[in-house]
């Protein structure tokens, strides 16, 4: 039996996350053969030990801001997906600093080493970009409305935009390939709630029986994109021509209040758990955090340049993380 041919090599940072796990998963299926860099801070191996023996597989463990390493991995391959960040608002808020160097230094690294190398770049930016407007669904040239510099919640979408403007850059001035995404509340299995991911949480105390923490007064607003619909948004923005040099929204239009997105954990689990609110300074330690009242996308230019949209519901989200949930309890 002749062996299928490799679709070609690919690098993707951050691999071993939540995102960058899934993705692996998807390239693997395609027939590419998959490099992941991680430095298992935020990311995790068991996101990846199911696929850890396979022959076009390979884990490297080590750092974005390893310039000699991420230069060598970047030399063995064809496509770089980029999604090493510092993720999650907690996070953000607890270690400013090293999130700060993670996003903009490693980006430095990595489109450096493309460039040298003139390989194709897809990178993960957020949601957080658009800051602190609530004037969506937000499309993707509109303005940024972003708080003072002193309070560290905008830190995170000021690296993320530094990261965006290095990539339109480098496309502009060196006609480096290179394609950005901006996500919207990704969510579905193997998320965790360790940093402060607010849909594995509310799943997490449904199950256990506990009340629901939601911070604020829950009436804030997310449109919450499944994963699966990420990676194939991902996917498609990478093998697409037309997409290099653009910024995409990825995001579905499952747009929920906070306080409902609870109440429906809790149907959905048939919990008996009740709904605790949180103030802002209790749960970040901070007197000053500044919240987003809407944060929508508008995902037409993803759908005209690929001609693919998000459309897995919410409540199949939430069933398919809940499902997770209990394998990972039962496993434990």
């Amino acid at each position: 039996m002749t062996a299928k041919p490799l679709a070609g090599r690919v690098l993707v940072t951050g691999g071993a996350g939540f995102i960058g796990s899934h993705l692996a998963d998807r390239l693997l299926r395609d027939g590419w053969y998959v490099t992941v860099l991680d430095d298992l801070s935020t990311g995790n191996f068991r996101n990846i030990r199911h696929v850890a023996d396979e022959a076009n597989f390979r884990f490297v463990q080590g750092s974005v801001l390893d310039a000699p390493l991420v230069s060598r991995l970047v030399d063995g391959s064809d496509h770089v997906y980029h999604l090493a960040a510092a993720v999650g608002v907690k996070l953000i808020v607890d270690k400013p600093l090293q999130s700060l160097i993670t996003n903009i230094r490693g980006t430095e690294t990595v489109l450096e080493a493309v460039d040298r190398r003139r390989r194709k770049i897809l990178l993960t930016s957020t949601s957080e970009i658009y800051g602190k407007s609530s004037n969506g669904p937000f499309r993707e040239d509109q303005d940024r409305v972003l708080g003072s510099p002193q309070k560290l919640r905008w830190s995170y979408s000021t690296s993320k935009a530094v990261d965006e403007i290095l990539a339109h850059v480098y496309h502009r001035e060196r006609g480096l390939p290179t394609v950005v995404a901006r996500l919207f509340n990704t969510v579905g299995p193997r998320q965790s709630d360790q940093y402060g991911m607010v849909l594995p949480r509310f799943v997490g105390q449904a199950l256990a029986g506990k009340p629901l923490t939601v911070f604020g007064d829950g009436s804030q607003s997310r449109a919450f994109t499944y994963v699966g619909d990420v990676v194939e948004a991902l996917t498609r923005l990478m093998s697409t021509p037309a997409a290099e040099g653009g910024v995409f929204n990825v995001v579905s239009d499952q747009e929920i209040t906070i306080k409902d997105l609870a109440l429906r954990v809790v149907a959905r689990t048939e919990s008996h758990s009740t709904l605790e609110f949180i103030p802002y300074e209790q749960a970040y330690g901070q007197d000053d955090f500044e919240d987003l009242a809407r944060r929508s996308g508008d995902a037409t230019r993803l759908a005209q340049v690929t001609g693919f949209r998000c459309t897995t519901t919410l409540d199949e989200s939430i069933d398919r993380l809940i499902e997770y949930s209990r394998q990972s309890n039962e496993a434990a």
